[in-house]
């Protein structure tokens, strides 16, 4: 997975850990393990009953045996979303 994250350096990205963590933060760095460093990291948990909370967690170093998913976020869509609220879409699924 490594080789692939070249393109997502200095950019906006989505990270989805073993455990189900969700972190957002700008990709500064990895290594041939795939350990990322974030800076301006937020961990989001999303809760179909309860409002979204975020903690910041500022530069973050991300073990690579934790990693399962990474993505490119697309930032403007990201600041449009209200984070605060509930879960609009689970509205739809009961």
């Amino acid at each position: 997975m490594s080789s692939n994250l070249t393109s997502f350096v200095d950019k906006l990205v989505t990270i989805i850990t073993t455990d189900g963590r969700l972190l957002v933060g700008h990709l500064r760095g990895y290594d041939q393990t795939t350990n990322l460093i974030l800076s301006g990291a937020q961990e989001r948990t999303i809760s179909p009953d309860e409002p979204t909370t975020t903690e910041d967690l500022g530069l973050y170093i991300l073990r690579g045996d934790n990693v399962a998913l990474v993505g490119e976020t697309d930032e403007e869509r990201d600041q449009s979303i209200n984070w605060y609220q509930s879960n609009p879409f689970h509205r739809n699924c009961r």
